[in-house]
């Protein structure tokens, strides 16, 4: 009751009568010694400039870098640019492959120009993108090179690197079989921790990472490019590994050591003609089923 007196009285509402029963009361005593306490206290004068220079100290020494980033957008941003990278280092490294199937020939061109034809049944493998800064490729199989003059590149197989510039080469990599020719220029071949240098018209034949074979010839270009396979002392199944390569049949033997050396050539361009030149100086004989599918078989 009497703290809503002070109330009417502090706002002017207070009646006579009622001013006369606060005044009898404790709260009214106290509260007009606090009121002649407070009129003699002083506020001090407000310097706005000097507030403001003060308040903006505080605030940058104890203010807090909120981020206007949400975390789970700043992780897409990063997701995208790795992307955009992973793209980039995927194309700059992305291979050009390169197959000659069963039965054909494939010619094409590098970078710089140099010429390659594939034999049927092979493959080569590079970059274009970083061929300036990364000038290999893999082969595997059989492939003649005519490099463009004042070019270098180097030939990666499984059995071997041949390394050349500005020459002409054919290489056959196939299995544990590596065969360098050179034809124009020099080329370098390494293999193991052996390196051989082969000039115009030289040869050399590995078996296993051994040397079993180095020799002259006197052609221009390898047999293959002009539709003839030749062979020099070569097992009964890698001729015939070569024919069904070059006509895409499956050949079968009866009675027959396919280990029976060979040595001759077959052409590419009809499969009974080819067949005659390979079994009848051996003594064989051989059938074409309705498939095409081929039988050789010995004289019992």
């Amino acid at each position: 009751m009497n703290e809503e007196l002070l109330h009417k009285y502090l706002n002017n509402e207070i009646t006579e009568a009622e001013l006369e029963q606060l005044k009898a009361t404790d709260i009214f005593r106290d509260y007009i010694q606090i009121s002649e306490l407070t009129s003699y206290l002083q506020t001090p004068a407000f310097n706005k400039e000097n507030a403001w220079k003060q308040l903006s100290k505080k605030v940058k020494k104890d203010s807090k870098v909120i981020s206007l980033f949400n975390y789970k957008s700043l992780l897409k941003y990063a997701a995208v640019l790795a992307l955009i990278v992973t793209g980039f280092l995927y194309v700059t490294n992305l291979s050009t492959t390169i197959t000659a199937s069963l039965a054909e020939k494939k010619s094409f061109t590098l970078p710089d120009q140099s010429e390659v034809v594939l034999n049927a049944g092979s493959k080569i493998k590079y970059s274009k993108q970083s061929w300036d800064k990364q000038r290999t490729l893999s082969l595997d199989g059989e492939a003649y090179f005519k490099v463009a003059k004042g070019e270098t590149f180097d030939v990666n197989t499984t059995q071997g690197v041949v390394s050349v510039l500005g020459t002409q080469f054919n290489v056959q990599s196939r299995g544990t079989h590596f065969h360098v020719t050179c034809y124009e220029g020099k080329v370098a071949v390494v293999f193991n921790t052996t390196n051989i240098q082969l000039s115009a018209g030289d040869s050399v034949i590995i078996e296993e990472g051994e040397i079993i074979s180095q020799q002259k010839v006197s052609t221009l270009q390898p047999g293959w490019m002009f539709d003839e396979s030749s062979f020099e002392n070569k097992p009964l199944w890698w001729v015939i590994e070569e024919l069904q390569r070059q006509y895409k049949v499956t050949v079968t033997f009866e009675n027959i050591d396919k280990n029976t050396r060979f040595t001759g050539a077959f052409t590419h361009t009809n499969l009974d003609a080819a067949l005659k030149t390979i079994c009848v100086p051996m003594g064989l004989t051989y059938t074409i089923n309705q498939n095409g599918n081929v039988l050789i078989y010995g004289a019992n």
